[in-house]
This record gives C-alpha cells, structure tokens and sequence, in this order.
C-alpha cells in the first residue's frame, strides 16, 4: 500500500548505510545445512497493519494448535521505528525473527549483500512451489545468483483512480472516461481542470525519495512497454523512446498545470484537490465513502487494451533471515502462510492480491461478491517489479534525481536527463 510503503522505506538509505557488509546474523553459529531441516519454535514480524495484524494472528493460531512442538511466536514489526531500519538493527544485532511478512523488494538486494538473508533455494521443494504458486511472475523475485531470497507474496497493482463527480461537473463521461491513450489523458486533464473539476488533474508527490517515481514514472513506462523492468541485464532500460514518450507525457501535465510541482500535505484525491490519482487495491475501502470513484488502467501513447496493460506491483514478500535456527519449520511455516486457504483468506481480509498465478480463477466467489476488485486480479498478472540489482536504492534515487530535475521542475531536458541518469544506473547496477 503507498501510503504504508512511503513510511517504511523513507529511511532506508540511511539504515542501509549503517549495516555492515557479510554480516553472520546467525552469530557465526548456524549451519545452512543442519537448519534447514531443524524443526521448533520460531518467531515472525508481521506489519503493524491492521487487516494484517488480524489475518496474522488467525494464520498463527491455527499453525500452532495443529503443530505444538513448532510454536509460532507472531509480534508487529517494533514500533517506532520502519521496518527496514527495524529489520537492519535486527540483523545487525543477530536478533532478526526467523521470517518477516512485511519486506520490501527494494531492500532484498542489500540485506542479500549484509548476508541477512537465507537463500530459499536450500529447500529442496522451495523453487517449484514459488515458481508453481507465483507463474512467470516470479521470475522477477530471483537474485542475480538465481537464488531467491524472497517468496512473492502480495500485491498491490496501481491504476488511475478518478473522481466521477469532478469529471461530470466538468461535462466528461463519467462511465467511460476517454483516458487510455496519452493524447485522451491530457485532453481529459485539461477538460476537467477547465470546467472546474478540480484544481489540478492528477497530483503525484513531486519529491524526490527515491521511491516516488514507482508512482509516477514507473507504471506508465511498465504499460508502455509491455512489462519491461527499469534495469535488464545489468542495463538501464528506461532511455530509449518508450522512456522518452513516458517523461514527455508527464512533462506536458507539470508544464500544463495540470500537476502541482508543490507537495500537498493531505489527501489531493479525497480532498477533491485532484480529480485523479494513481493507486492500489487498498484505496477501496479508503475511498469508498468520500469519493464517487472509478477505475482505468494507466494509459500508454497507443492505448493498449486494458487486458494487456503491465504496471507496477507494489508488492511486499516474505523473506527468511539467517539468524534463524529452525529453518525447517520457518520454511513450512511459508508454504503455510501462502497456501490456497491462507492467500484467500488475506484475500478477504486485505483486498491485497495474493502473487498467485490464475487469481480470479482461484477466488470466484470472492471477485464475484466484490466486483471492484477485479481489475487488480486482472492487472496482478502482469505486475513489474523494481529490478533486483546491486545498489537498488542508489539506482532508483539517480532516476528520481534526474526525473524531478527534468520532468517536474523543467530545468533540463527530459531526453538528455534519461540518458545521463542511465549512465549512472549502468555504472551501479555493474557493482557488486
């Protein structure tokens, strides 16, 4: 969820530094191969999310009364702190809890380099019930050394929201908005702020954390090409004309005033500050009863058909952490806690989708008693993640810092800016 995700991972460039490299968080004592079939007690951090904190606690309960010998000990990751930085001390420290339901692709490739992570692939069944359970997706989730180090877990794929009483004040057709293709979008943009929809047409942060640009950038660019990840094969993918078509889209709302360069401390969309904005499954139940909304892919300069459009996952996995001794059970634990039953279950709990190949197939009664969420079951199959490479905070942060300048601010030229900033990425992504 954004707006979770935005407070999580806010200082995780700073927790990052702090962390020392190849850190034994088992204390120098755990053997990879004797704990991966050790059985007993284990503890887990869930997030501090209240659906989540109620499905974690029915999940726990029921493992535990159908396994007393391996005891599941379930805590909220520790207040005060994000996750990552609870999780970076908690590494740091050998204290980490033997799996966390709450972590963040983005920070996998460096708790990977901490050595904080268990590589799954110690379990014999662990890669074909990931690949079984995720499909192709989870191709996405593999480390550079093939290994994964994360089991894909849930989603929150984004759309474009809009807000049906601003765009039928401003005489649009509020069913059927005209926003699939970029030249669609902009007309519509420039309609509904004209005729008084709204003060501004879409509103994303303009600031520059480096993980901003998943809510701007990223989903238009996965649309419009098809599904392609940000970096391939150790190089930048985003300079080339369909990156290109994606800066000058957003360039001509910021230049427009269709988008405000400053940042709106408050809900833009709730607050009918904005008459759109870009969003997961979870904007739902937060939207449902202050705005009259509804839903569309994100657009592409073509107009790709909605059953084709790629965008950004928004996930958070599950991963194991290597001060854990009883592996074995923590690893059965994962297969439990993603199960058919459990993922309908945080299903029902969260709107979040479970990374599950055939989704809608899995959960007909679910999607047909809740209808809204369809699209995201739809869209949960061509989810794109943030590419898991060395020095993935760094590469995001160089493509914000280029992007804002260029695209946001006007200052440079959003072409050049792309390429100079793919420069950098390709220099990072070739580090260890």
């Amino acid at each position: 969820m954004k707006r979770t995700l935005i407070a999580l991972l806010s200082a995780l460039p700073l927790v990052l530094a702090t962390v020392g490299c190849n850190v034994d968080s088992g204390g120098g004592g755990t053997d990879a191969a004797e704990a991966a079939g050790k059985r007993g007690p284990i503890t887990i951090w869930y997030s501090n999310n209240t659906e989540e904190v109620a499905w974690g606690k029915a999940m726990v309960a029921e493992w535990n009364e159908a396994h007393p010998d391996e005891k599941v000990t379930a805590q909220e990751i520790p207040a005060g702190k994000t996750a990552e930085e609870a999780i970076g001390a908690a590494i740091t420290a050998g204290t980490a809890p033997c799996l966390v339901l709450n972590t963040a692709p983005a920070a996998v490739p460096q708790f990977q380099k901490q050595g904080g992570l268990v590589p799954l692939d110690d379990f014999p069944d662990a890669r074909r019930y990931i690949e079984d359970r995720t499909g192709d997706t989870a191709e996405q989730y593999r480390s550079p050394d093939g290994k994964y180090y994360q089991l894909p877990w849930k989603s929150n794929p984004v759309v474009i929201f809009y807000n049906k009483k601003a765009f039928a004040k401003a005489g649009i057709d509020a069913e059927n908005p005209p926003l699939s293709t970029y030249d669609e979008f902009l007309d519509t943009a420039r309609r509904v702020v004209k005729g008084g929809g709204a003060q501004y047409a879409i509103l994303p942060a303009p600031t520059s954390e480096f993980f901003q640009s998943w809510f701007d950038f990223y989903p238009l660019f996965a649309a419009e090409t098809g599904g392609k990840l940000l970096v391939e094969n150790g190089e930048a993918t985003f300079a080339g004309e369909e990156g290109e078509r994606v800066a000058a889209f957003w360039r001509t709302l910021y230049d427009e005033g269709l988008a405000g360069r400053e940042k709106y401390n408050g809900d833009a969309f709730a607050d009918g500050k904005a008459a759109m904005a870009i969003v997961g499954p979870w904007a739902i139940p937060v939207y449902g009863d202050k705005v009259e909304w509804g839903s569309v892919p994100v657009p592409t300069s073509k107009g790709t058909p909605a059953e084709e459009v790629h965008t950004f996952s928004d996930a958070k996995n599950i991963a194991m952490y290597s001060a854990c001794a009883n592996r074995g059970t923590a690893w059965e634990l994962m297969k439990f806690a993603t199960s058919k039953q459990q993922d309908g279950a945080l299903l029902e709990a969260t709107g979040q989708m479970p990374l599950r190949s055939g989704l809608a197939e899995a959960y007909p009664d679910y999607f047909a008693e809740n209808p809204a969420y369809t699209t995201f079951a739809d869209l949960a199959a061509r989810t794109v993640e943030v590419p898991n490479v060395p020095n993935s905070i760094a590469i995001w942060q160089a493509l914000r810092d280029a992007y804002s300048n260029a695209v946001i601010f006007g200052k440079t030229d959003p072409d050049t800016a792309l390429r100079d900033a793919a420069a950098k990425v390709d220099q990072l992504a070739s580090q260890s």
